[in-house]
């Protein structure tokens, strides 16, 4: 996803994904991957700031439910909760983040974000759940 624009045609540029280095290499509402430099996303000791990683977190969850919104009724999609563990430090390279749906409903949608760094090691395990909110066209959707 070179362009680096979100669902709904919102650009990421200028926001705090981009001014995180967060590059999204694929996004579907059933899987959103991303990257992130270690690298000027770290705490004072040199290692992976735990923030950074919920960060990188909530942006891939974010953009999946934002895609299932979409999907289901022209919608939206805004957290409205968020945890994290924090496995191991990263002090180098790029981590990579998957985000995974738990649950795709018609009100909410909760994912699993599992963040990586370059030896494939998991650094954080994430939990997102984003409520979604109506865009101006229903579609027919069963389901909550």
């Amino acid at each position: 996803m070179a362009d680096q624009e979100a669902p709904g045609g919102v650009s990421m540029e200028g926001h705090l994904p981009e001014r995180m280095g967060i590059v999204l290499l694929e996004a579907s509402p059933e899987r959103v991957v991303g990257t992130m430099p270690v690298e000027g996303n770290t705490q004072p000791y040199g290692l992976l700031h735990g923030g950074a990683s919920v960060v990188l977190a909530e942006t891939l969850g974010s953009v999946g439910a934002a895609l299932h919104a979409g999907q289901l009724y022209n919608g939206i999609a805004v957290g409205i909760e968020i945890n994290a563990s924090h496995h191991k430090s990263a002090k180098r390279g790029l981590v990579t983040g998957v985000a995974t749906p738990l649950r795709l409903g018609g009100l909410v949608a909760t994912y699993e974000i599992v963040i990586t760094d370059e030896d494939g090691e998991r650094v954080c395990t994430a939990r997102l759940t984003c409520a979604l909110r109506r865009g101006s066209a229903p579609k027919e959707h069963s389901g909550a």
